[in-house]
């Protein structure tokens, strides 16, 4: 037995450069991995190796420096090659160099795991840091009561790609991690999935099929529709290739570090899926990939709507799932600018030509196409926010730094990639995402 969600407000972004193929992935070899402090929110780092030492794939390179037992591990065998630190030596990325060579391996012969082994099992290998909190959206507290685990089945983003073959593997994988996650909670593992994913059901977990736009994959949608968090709870959510990974280091004492990315954008020549390790080099990945007409290309290590701006010099971020190229568009000499009234122009607001186009494919630049200007109260963020808060209110509340405002609007619910389809709708063009980011940091800094 499901549950069964339908999600009525949202917006599916329909954009050039969505991958066809799914049956035929490109292996892709790199010659370094970077590991990023910076994607494990509310995670303090302090390294545990140096230049020049050898590390195994799996071998933990920094740990937090608060909860010393949640490490960030190698994806790779090979070098340190390099420690690069930015102001106040602040600790940018460490970047490894690939070599030949066997994993670290971890001792799981026992079955069944008490929570507090299957807590150092998943710190102790990196896994823990690759899960979310909620409230404040970060690595998960080691000494935290869990009431509830959500597992992201789909991605619902612009030109994502979702597995939708399970093999027998795949799926004992999948259930393993279901049954090592089911140790750290009294509550449930719920696992979402979409109409035509093939997703099986998973034994030991709730399944939840959710039909609808995007945020329909989100995490907050689920937890929204299922069981908000309400002050003093603690619930964590993680993806799929998360709870496979898991799995197999229940199963085997390996984490898999291989990922597979899907290579999206209008400015791809040939849009497809890529295998390689976690955090790759983006010159291997898009080597000969990007189109060469002349224009400036935003490379961005994620969805349109929540990745990272890239370089050809940087690294692959988490969650290690996605790459898009598109238009920088500051090349571009516009007729009206913002205004115009081309039908090429992709937009929510009827005033545009391109909203009456259906299902039509765009191919968006990076421009913002119109000033920043005080916030109007218009309604725009109900429209695409299925969850049941006011999200206008809210963003007022955190500017406001009013704790107790923020608490009574669902600040405890709430993660930055939630407002990340208002962000796009917002005429007042605020940076949502990073209004809550920040919101939640006060938050957290203020009450803990």
């Amino acid at each position: 037995m499901s549950i069964g969600i339908k999600i009525k407000k949202g917006l599916d972004l329909h954009l050039a450069g969505a991958v066809s193929d799914f049956m035929n992935i490109t292996p892709c070899h790199t010659p370094t991995v970077a590991v990023i402090p910076d994607d494990f929110e509310g995670l303090i780092p302090k390294m545990e190796v140096k230049e020049g030492d050898k590390v195994l794939s799996g071998q933990p390179v920094m740990r937090h420096k608060l909860h010393e037992a949640i490490k960030l591990v190698s994806p790779a065998t090979g070098t340190i090659k390099a420690i690069v630190r930015g102001e106040r030596r602040k600790i940018l990325r460490v970047v490894i160099e690939v070599e030949q060579g066997e994993g670290m391996t971890h001792d799981v012969k026992k079955t069944t795991l008490s929570p507090d082994e299957a807590r150092e099992l998943l710190m102790k290998s990196g896994l823990w840091a690759m899960m979310r909190q909620r409230p404040y959206d970060i690595v998960p507290d080691p000494h935290a009561v869990i009431r509830d685990i959500f597992v992201c089945g789909f991605d619902s983003a612009p030109l994502a790609y979702t597995v939708t073959e399970f093999p027998d593997d795949a799926r004992k994988n999948l259930e393993a991690g279901v049954k090592l996650l089911s140790s750290l909670t009294q509550g449930k593992v719920y696992v979402s999935r979409r109409q035509g994913q093939a997703l099986p059901d998973l034994s030991g977990a709730e399944m939840v099929d959710i039909s609808g736009p995007h945020p329909s994959g989100n995490a907050g949608t689920m937890i929204a529709a299922i069981a908000p968090v309400n002050k003093g709870e603690t619930v964590i959510s993680l993806d799929l290739a998360t709870l496979g990974r898991i799995g197999a280091l229940a199963l085997t004492g390996k984490v898999p570090m291989e990922t597979t990315v899907a290579l999206t954008g209008s400015e791809v020549t040939s849009p497809r899926l890529i295998r390689t390790l976690i955090g790759a080099e983006m010159n291997s990945l898009l080597k000969g990939a990007i189109k060469a007409d002349g224009r400036n290309h935003r490379i961005i290590s994620g969805n349109v709507l929540t990745g990272h701006k890239e370089s050809m010099e940087g690294y692959l971020r988490y969650p290690y799932r996605q790459i898009t190229v598109i238009p920088e568009g500051d090349d571009v000499a516009e007729f009206m600018g913002w205004a115009s009234l081309s039908p090429k122009k992709m937009s929510t607001s009827p005033s545009f030509p391109g909203h009456f186009l259906g299902k039509k494919l765009f191919s968006p630049d990076a421009r913002l196409l119109g000033g920043r200007r005080a916030m109007i109260m218009s309604g725009e963020y109900d429209k695409v926010m299925p969850m049941d808060i006011l999200p206008e209110y809210l963003i007022k509340a955190i500017l406001g730094r009013d704790i107790d405002r923020m608490e009574q609007l669902g600040i405890y619910e709430v993660a930055p990639e939630d407002f990340a389809l208002a962000e796009y709708a917002d005429t007042s063009k605020l940076e949502l995402q990073k209004i809550v980011r920040e919101g939640l940091d006060y938050l957290r800094k203020e009450l803990e």
